[in-house]
């Protein structure tokens, strides 16, 4: 017997709309697509009643006699009655679903100001089950900022070199605007004004979106996330989601002086409001790590090693963590780190609020965000791309290899005549660094070293001395490129030319910082230095700065990156792709 239109056509309509509710579940669905869903939920209920009208009345010639099969059947027909209306229940209950999320949406949008973080939990984390949900909507827009017009804002974000994608909250001009309160602003006491990352982060991240910064080292970036850590912690203490010792904010660094940088930081930010810090990291003994831990601490600061021994030993428990913060990204991704970094966030809610932040924005960077952060906002100061401090002056100078030791003493005498400013000289080896450190001294300069050889007491001896101006010169590989963090560092001298030219941007982001200006005079051996001088000239003009005509002449072609693990053989494959089947001719034929 052929099926009624309306039949089919109510059939038809369950579809589309079952598409549309699936949508609407992943938060795919926009106002137009929620305006048609609701259209076709009137026309499928209309046909449904054809369809019956039809069924009831009969069909064909029999002028509504119900058919041999019909009368034939009535237990069947109970028992369709029966299913059709459990398939009307539950249809009901979904309606109803969307409705629930969209009031609870709403009431947390109220909560914000205006401004609510979207629902959803990260693809890497334990889901929070019955636990109590937790409270990220803690940013109400101040008066004077909400009356900045669309033409302000633009100029605002024009003159700072400042991009916002996915979201339209104002930047802030004034810590108070921020809504914290005078204690949770401590750390912000001696300063006039929030420098471009933490005026357009701050409101971000206390609405309780998830968010991507990308910014050059020196840009204040530590506040701009430990700031609305502090009152993430507060917030949740309470609501009473949290209680006990466990952490509730976790900062992942790449390394250990970074890691100590930022726990200085922000063991000041919560000093005032009952925010205890700990960091942990690897190249001293555990014990006083794990002490530590137990008495308790809101905020652990960590490197991705030493933190996951220690989860792995039963001293860290991360099940209480919804705050995430990974720092210096890139940098982790090219140690290696992406294992252990997905480890330790595994163990922590999936519901949590993630940011990251990154100098650069790699493919490996962005794949890491799309598993760890939910409907991210982000943020970019000056370029996504390779780009330096434009606050520092820089000078490349190319030389021979053997020329270097006599031009430094030269430089030396230009740059630190007074013995007293603090200069940075950076080398690429360890035993370079020791060699560079013996000869300075027998010249009769104050220099100390810190390398990968030495224990960490005696790493964090030699950085306080260069920090109180005893020892005004400090040797340094790679090492300390990310995460020292001192004001008053007005020269950076690179005695060799580091691997990567990322590594030579973070290098020169050691002067230069908040809001100084610093000079960076850099040697260039064509020796050995000539694969990354296309970058190196990018990065100069990049920053409007001289390019030598000396650098020019080794040519301005841009190597293929490098993996820092596996070389230059090193290719960003798929490993979801399925292999292919090769075949080959028989030796024989």
């Amino acid at each position: 017997m052929a099926i009624p239109l309306a039949q089919e056509e109510h059939k038809e309509l369950r579809k589309q709309i079952k598409k549309l509710k699936k949508s609407a579940s992943l938060g795919k669905l926009d106002e137009a697509g929620a305006q048609e869903l609701k259209q076709l939920k009137k026309r499928a209920k209309a046909a449904k009643a054809a369809s019956q009208a039809t069924s009831g009345g009969g069909s064909g010639s029999d002028g509504g006699e119900a058919t041999a099969e019909q009368q034939s059947a009535p237990e069947a027909s109970g028992k369709q009655k029966k299913r059709k209306g459990k398939e009307a229940a539950e249809a009901e209950q979904q309606e109803q679903q969307p409705a629930a999320k969209k009031a609870k949406a709403k009431k947390g949008k109220a909560a914000a100001g205006g401004h609510a973080a979207p629902s959803g939990m990260a693809a890497v984390g334990e889901p929070p089950g019955s636990r109590k949900p937790l409270v990220k909507a803690l940013y109400e827009e101040a008066a004077e900022v909400a009356a900045m017009t669309a033409d302000q804002v633009k100029a605002w974000r024009k003159e700072r070199k400042t991009k916002v994608e996915g979201c339209e909250l104002h930047p802030i001009t004034a810590f108070a605007q921020s809504g914290l309160s005078v204690q949770e602003l401590h750390a912000t006491r001696n300063f006039q004004q929030p420098s471009p990352i933490q005026a357009q982060c701050l409101p971000i991240a206390l609405s309780g979106r998830d968010l991507v910064g990308i910014a050059a080292t020196g840009s204040g970036k530590t506040l701009a996330f430990g700031l609305p850590a502090i009152r993430h912690i507060r917030a949740q203490r309470e609501a009473g989601v949290v209680s006990g010792k466990k952490p509730v904010a976790l900062v992942i660094a790449p390394t250990r002086e970074l890691a100590l940088q930022i726990n200085t930081v922000l063991e000041e930010a919560g000093s005032q409001c009952g925010v205890s810090t700990v960091c942990v990291y690897g190249g001293v003994p555990k014990r006083d790590q794990v002490q530590a831990l137990r008495k308790g601490a809101a905020i652990v600061v960590a490197t991705p090693g030493r933190l996951e021994d220690l989860m792995n030993d039963g001293a860290c428990k991360l099940d209480e963590v919804s705050f995430l913060v990974l720092d210096e990204a890139d940098r982790m991704l090219d140690l290696g780190f992406e294992p252990h970094i997905r480890a330790i966030a595994g163990k922590t809610r999936a519901d949590r609020q993630t940011l990251m932040f990154s100098a650069t924005w790699p493919t490996t960077v962005r794949k890491l965000a799309a598993d760890f952060l939910c409907h991210p906002v982000k943020v970019t100061i000056g370029s996504q791309d390779l780009a330096a401090s434009h606050s520092v002056t820089q000078v490349v100078e190319v030389i021979e290899d053997r020329a270097r030791d006599g031009r430094l003493h030269d430089l030396l005498q230009r740059y630190h005549s007074s013995r007293t400013n603090r200069v940075i000289i950076f080398v690429l080896y360890k035993k370079e660094a020791v060699r560079v450190e013996q000869t300075l001294q027998r010249k009769g300069w104050k220099a100390v070293a810190i390398h990968g050889d030495i224990s960490q007491v005696q790493r964090t001896a030699a950085v306080d001395k260069f920090k109180s101006g005893q020892v005004p010169l400090l040797v340094a590989t790679d090492v300390a490129a990310r995460g020292l963090d001192i004001p008053d560092v007005e020269v950076v001298l690179n005695y060799s030319f580091p691997l990567t030219t990322e590594d030579y941007v973070h290098r020169i982001g050691r002067t230069g910082r908040a809001g100084k200006t610093g000079t960076a005079h850099t040697f260039f051996v064509g020796a050995n230095d000539k694969p990354r001088a296309g970058e190196l000239i990018n990065v100069l003009r990049e920053a409007k700065q001289e390019v030598p005509e000396e650098l020019l002449k080794f040519g301005t072609t841009v190597k293929k990156k490098e993996s820092k693990l596996y070389g230059a053989h090193f290719k960003d494959v798929d490993h979801s792709q399925k292999a292919t089947k090769m075949t080959f001719d028989s030796d024989d034929e």
